[in-house]
């Protein structure tokens, strides 16, 4: 039996997507996408996060070492530290640069390489806040995640400190145990 020409054009056309299916399954392939670009960047930024935190808390163990040693935190400059190297016989250090100073006394080592911020534009921020006796710090970084629920005040936009680190308002913070970040 012969098939005639409608049948055979009939069937062709059955074997292809129409464009309504390409421009629905494209759609669907774009949502997908969006999707896991956000969540990717949500992970770096949070990842940042973490870090910044390890970085900010092991300054903070090796402050408090330093202070064991000599009854005193070092002093600040420029929001660096001032002890890369600290001379213990004047009591006065060179100020340490965020990603490559030696926290030392050429006795001990406080800090091999101070860690700096893994994000390009931010940097931590350390303070003496009664200088010159030098019993109080407070050691300050920028947290991405809006929705961090350890960023001052509860508010990681609205920072109640006024801080620099790098091109936004510092709104993490870690200080010795007889201060607080806001004093």
């Amino acid at each position: 039996m012969k098939k005639s020409t409608n049948e055979n054009h009939d069937s062709s056309e059955s074997k292809g997507f129409t464009l309504i299916e390409l421009l629905v399954v494209i759609s669907i392939i774009s949502v997908l996408v969006t999707v896991g670009l956000v969540s990717f960047r949500n992970s770096q930024l949070r990842g940042r996060d973490v870090q910044r935190k390890s970085d900010i808390k092991q300054i903070a163990n090796s402050l408090e070492i330093f202070y064991t040693d000599y009854r005193k935190y070092p002093d600040s400059i420029g929001g660096q530290l001032s002890a890369c190297p600290f001379n213990s016989v004047n009591g006065s250090g060179v100020a340490c640069s965020w990603g490559s100073g030696e926290f030392t006394d050429s006795k001990n080592i406080y800090f091999k390489v101070m860690p700096e911020d893994p994000s390009n534009g931010y940097t931590y921020y350390y303070r003496i806040v009664d200088s010159p006796s030098n019993q109080k710090y407070q050691l300050f970084g920028r947290l991405e995640n809006t929705e961090d629920k350890n960023c001052l005040g509860g508010n990681c936009a609205a920072s109640p400190v006024t801080y620099s680190c790098g091109i936004k308002t510092c709104n993490f913070a870690i200080t010795s145990t007889n201060t607080k970040a806001t004093e």
